[in-house]
């Protein structure tokens, strides 16, 4: 069983039983223009990681799976649904809401898309990855300590191994990323493992 030098200790996982998510790598949050932006954050900082099971947080374009207090939220130049420079924030089917195109999902890869911070709320993912067996989840994306790590414990609730790519991952804030692998890595990985991209291809065949 292939093993990943990991923190706090070595992280085993059979690879017919894992999968990799990447979470949230869409232009709203990567690109100038997007909510990212909007909510007064550098965007370079996670355009700066862009290198399975893709995520996208999208909603309806009735807004009816959006909580009025996610719309009020922080206050942006522009809020969820409104008109922006990629089309309406954060709705499905919106160019602001595609996946940057040089992580364009692959034929045969699954794409969730999530009305909510994490990947399980409201969404299949668990039964997809259930019918497929999966256990282990390695996970990589955007923001670390809002949708990466909203994800990470919802699928530690519901018995997932996971391990969070330290350098496939990012924030608009350099702190709130240090915190949250520090969180993660706590009380002998309580939430689960940590490693950097270098260790995870190290262990593969």
């Amino acid at each position: 069983m292939p093993e990943i030098a990991a923190r706090p200790y070595p992280y085993a996982f059979e690879p017919a039983t894992a999968a990799l998510v990447v979470i949230d790598m869409q232009r709203d949050f990567i690109e100038r223009g997007g909510f990212g932006e909007a909510l007064g954050n550098d965007v370079s900082r996670l355009a700066a990681i862009v290198p399975t099971v893709h995520t996208r947080e999208g909603h309806r374009p009735d807004l009816a799976d959006c909580p009025p207090a996610k719309r009020r939220r922080g206050r942006p130049s522009l809020r969820i649904g409104d008109e922006g420079p990629m089309g309406r924030i954060l709705v499905d089917g919106q160019p602001g809401n595609d996946i940057v195109p040089v992580l364009a999902p692959r034929a045969g890869e699954a794409v969730i898309v999530k009305p909510g911070k994490g990947a399980f709320y409201a969404t299949k993912l668990d039964a997809l990855l259930r019918a497929q067996r999966i256990t282990h989840l390695i996970l990589a994306g955007v923001t670390t300590e809002v949708c990466v790590q909203t994800t990470m414990r919802e699928a530690n609730d519901r018995g997932y191994e996971c391990l969070l790519v330290e350098d496939a991952t990012e924030s608009y804030f350099p702190e709130f990323k240090r915190a949250t692998l520090a969180m993660v890595q706590a009380q002998g990985g309580i939430v689960g493992w940590t490693a950097p991209f270098a260790a995870v291809r190290a262990s593969l065949p």
